[in-house]
């Protein structure tokens, strides 16, 4: 889109008209905008980078564990194991100090990955 208010700009975009187009705010554009003018394209187009360190929680025993108790016997009065009850009983099984259940489906995701198996047929 063109909303560049430059001298040899002919055919200008209205805010309002891209934000017609793109589906999104007039406060995104203004946003955007800004973002290009004080920090360059890059950063208008993707953002900051994160500078912040997660400290890996599970190691492969960790994993290891949690599949292992996955694969088992869900708890009395429940017909499977969900990602909250496992969290809740691999901290009460002392494996660790505390995880979400987010972090618990992470771990069992890559587990359903099957890497170098081959498709029958």
């Amino acid at each position: 889109m063109n909303c560049d208010d430059g001298e040899f700009q002919l055919n200008r975009s209205r805010n309002e008209e891209i934000a017609k187009a793109l589906n999104i705010s007039m406060k995104k554009i203004d946003r955007v905008k800004k973002r290009f003018a004080e920090e360059g394209f890059e950063v208008a187009l993707e953002g900051h980078k994160s500078e912040r360190v997660y400290e890996k929680k599970a190691d492969g025993d960790f994993e290891a564990h949690l599949i292992a108790l996955s694969c088992g016997e869900p708890p009395k009065g429940h017909c499977r194991w969900s990602l909250r009850l496992l969290a809740v009983k691999v901290v009460e099984l002392k494996n660790i100090d505390v995880i979400s259940h987010e972090t618990v489906r992470q771990v069992l995701k890559k587990t359903k990955s099957r890497h170098g198996k081959r498709r029958a047929g």
